[in-house]
């Protein structure tokens, strides 16, 4: 469990915040005026009163930005540059959690060849050994 938080729970939740918060229309940090309580009751002029300056604006994009850009040392899932272990069972063990992890992999890339955005929060490939930031 602890592995599934740390690696695949936390990209599926981290990776994709950037692309769709940078956007501010889609998730303002923060708001001047309430929203509107019915559709159809705002102007152009009342929307640009209620949409976030551009000093708030620039601190979010900047959190969301060191939130989610990779580290210049990032491991993938499944990469261990330390050898821990000098047994044979551990080394098969690894092999083969490797490999599992190859062939998702290759799945979720033959897959996102049909998409017309690809999904690739979850391909092991880019699902970080750790939680760093």
């Amino acid at each position: 469990m602890w592995i599934y938080c740390c690696s695949a729970r936390h990209a599926a939740l981290n990776n994709g915040q950037y692309e769709l918060r940078a956007w501010i229309p889609n998730f303002p940090g923060s708001t001047r005026n309430p929203p509107p309580q019915a559709k159809g009751t705002t102007s152009l002029e009342n929307y640009l009163d209620t949409i976030p300056e551009v000093n708030s604006t620039s601190v979010a994009i900047y959190t969301l930005w060191v939130l989610c850009c990779e580290p210049g040392d990032s491991r993938s899932l499944g990469t261990y540059p330390d050898e821990h272990f000098v047994e044979e069972e551990p080394k098969q063990l690894k092999a083969a959690f490797q490999g599992h992890l190859a062939q998702i992999s290759q799945e979720i890339q033959e897959r996102n060849k049909s998409l017309p955005i690809p999904y690739r929060y979850l391909d092991p490939h880019h699902i970080e050994n750790s939680t760093s930031i």
